[in-house]
């Protein structure tokens, strides 16, 4: 599910410079590579070969955001008869780390890559994400090659991955694609042209699938501090195309089909979310109420949330709470070598966190309404290479590596620890940036609506209208769903820290 994004488009100041190399110093984020983890990447890319299977032929694309280098995924789609062929290559980090060298010891530490507003923290050194591994444009690359075959609703019917060299015609954008539906404008000579209305079709299909499911879907922006003319910060926010959403759905299914193939061999490990509680629910009920977007009692919480637009001032606030019901995410391994699936959610609640122990209820991604697995952002996130290796196996019907179910009992711990500190770093410099924008404004009143109450301390907290920011608010007899005026008390942008009290 998409977290709230933040990011900087312009020269970052000194003291929001200095506010980020504070908190990553604070938690320990790593930083360089250490020589031995170097030479031992050099002498991966040395020792690695291709695989026997050639599929250079097809005709794969990248779609990412401008100037992305670390490319995981490619993309090829067919008509099947009445349905749909999906060819879906993955970054193939198998090929290249070597289980237990110092690579492997380093990216198990870093458990994922850390993004912030001004730059990101990888998971693995830049010449395996952004060159040997990454699937660049013209770039013979080894690949964890998904083939799903989808009938006319598009649900899938079969799915297959195997180990295959391909070359990506080309490196597009989200801009691209969406220009070439909405206006014809081309992609290239190497660009099936067919290719921009058939992720619309299949994404369209699984798009209906994923309602009657139940799923949750948010069109969450990713927000953009600039420097206004009179040299104030503020929040601007980048809107999510429609190509953005159709392009998710191939990545979701195929996270569901290894899902499927894990939970059917009993071995593997899946991406949990507990249903939201309801005491949050509730909450985020007043939070609507507060920004008047109307819930009329018989309209579900997936339904709410895919009819609000981020469009608007009140939107963007309320998705921006909305989010705040995704707590409990997890981890869970199947068939892990000395272990019964064991499994530990994200945010260190222990053994399954909220799931709960084995049992379909704590195998399912309660966003996504069905089993899910994480194997499509390997470059990115560690687990997904244990899983791609889980299903390779399993495809060609061969036991699953040792050092991959040696590592499943582990894993949901590590990935526990690694999203923990990604999460902090991440909900820091939205602060940060939060103070930028609001710095300089102090005793300026604004509308907001009160989202947390802290009765014992006479505080909680407040989602403001315009800008859309969250924080902490000082007042005493505050009410949960609450539209109050509140005064900017401070905005300190090197402690991360904002304050409101009631006006």
């Amino acid at each position: 599910m998409p977290r709230r994004q933040i990011r900087a488009n312009t020269a970052a100041p000194d003291d929001l410079t200095i506010a980020l190399e504070k908190l990553a110093a604070e938690l320990e984020l790593p930083t360089a590579f250490s020589p031995e983890v170097l030479a031992d990447v050099g002498e991966s890319l040395a020792a690695a070969s291709m695989p026997d299977d050639d599929q250079t032929d097809l005709p794969l694309v990248t779609i990412d955001p401008p100037g992305a280098r670390d490319l995981d995924q490619a993309l090829h789609i067919a008509r099947d008869g009445d349905g749909f062929r999906v060819r879906y290559a993955i970054a193939s980090l198998g090929t290249f780390v070597r289980p237990g060298g110092p690579l492997d010891q380093e990216v198990r530490r870093r458990a994922t890559t850390v993004y912030g507003p001004t730059g990101s923290f990888p998971l693995h050194p830049e010449s395996l994400s952004a060159g040997a591994a990454s699937l660049l444009p013209g770039q013979v690359t080894p690949s964890c090659l998904w083939d799903l075959r989808l009938d006319s609703s598009g649900e899938m019917t079969s799915a297959n991955v195997t180990r295959a060299m391909v070359r990506s015609r080309a490196q597009l954008t989200y801009e691209q694609v969406q220009a070439a539906l909405d206006g014809g404008a081309r992609l290239g000579p190497d660009v099936p042209s067919d290719m921009p209305a058939l992720l619309v079709e299949v994404g369209s299909l699984r798009q209906a699938l994923e309602i009657a499911r139940g799923a949750v879907s948010l069109d969450l922006p990713e927000q953009v501090v600039e420097k206004g003319p009179d040299g104030r910060y503020v929040l601007g926010a980048r809107e999510s195309l429609p190509i953005e959403g159709h392009n998710a759905q191939i990545s979701l299914l195929t996270g569901m089909a290894a899902a499927e193939m894990m939970t059917s061999a009993g071995v593997g490990i899946l991406r949990t979310l507990p249903d939201a509680d309801p005491r949050d629910l509730r909450r985020l009920k007043l939070t609507a109420r507060g920004l008047g977007i109307d819930w009329p009692d018989d309209v579900a919480y997936p339904d709410l949330v895919r009819s609000v637009s981020s469009s608007t001032a009140a939107g963007a606030a309320f998705l921006n709470e909305a989010t705040t019901l995704f707590r409990g995410a997890g981890y869970l391994a199947l068939g892990a070598t000395g272990s019964e699936d064991e499994g530990v959610n994200a945010g260190g609640e222990g053994k399954n966190g909220k799931n709960g122990k084995n049992g379909t209820s704590g195998r399912i991604h309660a966003a996504i309404a069905a089993e899910y697995a994480h194997v499509t952002a390997p470059l990115r996130r560690l687990v997904d290479r244990y899983g791609l290796e889980t299903c390779l196996a399993l495809c060609a019907d061969e036991p699953v590596p040792t050092w991959v179910t040696d590592a499943l009992g582990d894993l949901p711990s590590t990935m526990g620890r690694g999203g923990q500190r990604a999460g902090r770093y991440e909900s820091g410099a939205i602060n940060v940036m939060e103070a930028l924008v609001l710095e300089g404004r102090e005793n300026e009143e604004f509308s907001g609506v009160v989202v947390d109450v802290d009765e014992d301390d006479d505080r909680g907290e407040t989602q403001i209208v315009e800008p859309p920011v969250r924080a902490r608010l000082d007042g005493s007899g505050l009410e949960l769903g609450a539209e109050l005026t509140v005064r900017l008390a401070e905005a300190n942008v090197v402690e991360r820290r904002v304050t409101f009290e009631v006006a």
